[in-house]
């Protein structure tokens, strides 16, 4: 596809340079005190295997690549997410990429949700014994002698987090994994988890329209030295200037349980992304690369992920990193998506239960 095709694919889209073929991307952050430099933006791969309904897989692959060729070094994943189907996909794709784009990637995967061959979702395991062995079906998959980044998904309220953190330090010890990372844990748990060993990451959903993490998790991480890898930046779509009161969702598509895609909830929520997209156009930027600027811009320790699908949306994400935002840029995007200003929990019930940093 090229670069005026993606920019006539996209509505509200703006003129994209292309990436580099070769080459180290400029803009690079820490992951931690403890953990590596990573490219500014990390591509979360999630949706190229569920939960979105159906993918592409010859253009999930060829996202993969593009991101690898643009600099990304970052891509995230889950053992469940399509039940292993995104991990072998992400091997496929290292297989494939060129060899100096694949000895700069970095996988950061989490584990430990249980499912059934329906799809259903039974908890999670942290148990040590479990931690491992969800290690080795993982490497496998990947096609990989070590992980770089290794979290349990959610934290198991029956396994105390130093033992699962501990599982994990054995396996960085052994060579297997090299960094401990965290998701969507509290700030108690954090500090428990620290305690045991280092922590590179804590992986949470942060956005405009999720800023929760704001109040005690994200001061609880500086002072401990903990970066954070975000997720959601563009919740789930309803921010990302694609989405209108007419979409539909396939029925394999999670977003159709989500509380805030449900009946006023969606409406109050596009409200804020109509308000939003008058100040992106302002500046001469996309909605989405606006959402995504607004959390680069929280600080150098926080690397957002996003879920591109399609060489066209990683084009749209990668502009993000050309966007500066003055301390009025930042104003602005707040007084159009004001803090708490979202309609609808994140998650349905269910899930929420499983929060540990909504506790």
């Amino acid at each position: 596809m090229t670069d005026i095709e993606i920019c006539h694919s996209m509505r509200h889209a703006v003129v994209y340079r292309p990436p580099p073929s070769e080459g180290v991307p400029v803009q690079h952050r820490p992951l931690g005190t403890t953990g590596p430099r990573v490219s500014a933006l990390g591509l979360g791969c999630m949706g190229m295997s569920a939960l979105y309904g159906e993918a592409d897989r010859a253009e999930s692959l060829a996202t993969v690549h593009a991101a690898l060729d643009a600099g990304i070094t970052l891509l995230d994943t889950g053992d469940f997410y399509g039940m292993g189907h995104n991990e072998l996909l992400i091997g496929e794709a290292l297989r494939t990429a060129p060899a100096a784009a694949r000895e700069r990637a970095l996988t950061s995967v989490k584990f430990g949700a249980l499912r059934g061959p329906d799809g259903a979702w039974f908890g999670y395991d942290g148990r040590p014994a479990a931690v491992k062995n969800f290690a080795a079906y993982s490497l496998q998959r990947l096609g990989v002698d070590h992980i770089d980044v290794y979290r349990i998904a959610r934290v198991d309220p029956d396994v105390p987090i130093e033992e699962t953190v501990g599982a994990i330090a054995e396996l960085v010890q052994a060579g297997y994994v090299r960094h401990i990372g965290l998701s969507e844990a509290g700030a108690e748990t954090i500090r428990r988890a620290a305690s045991a060993a280092p922590i590179t990451d804590l992986q949470i959903e942060y956005s405009l329209l999720s800023r929760g993490i704001e109040r005690q998790i994200l001061p609880t991480c500086r002072e401990l030295g903990i970066g954070i890898t975000a997720y959601g930046v563009l919740s789930r779509g309803l921010i990302g200037g694609h989405m209108n009161r007419d979409t539909k969702f396939a029925a394999n598509d999670f977003r159709q349980r989500g509380p805030r895609f449900q009946g006023e909830n969606l409406q109050r929520n596009l409200d804020l992304a109509d308000a939003l997209r008058k100040v992106a156009e302002e500046r001469g930027a996309s909605v989405a690369q606006t959402a995504i600027a607004w959390v680069l811009s929280r600080g150098e320790d926080i690397v957002p992920l996003v879920g591109a699908r399609s060489r066209g949306r990683l084009a749209e994400a990668l502009g993000a990193l050309e966007i500066t935002l003055s301390p009025a840029d930042v104003a602005a995007i707040e007084e159009a998506v004001p803090a708490g200003a979202a309609a609808g929990e994140r998650y349905p019930a269910a899930q929420m239960v499983h929060l540990d940093s909504e506790r």
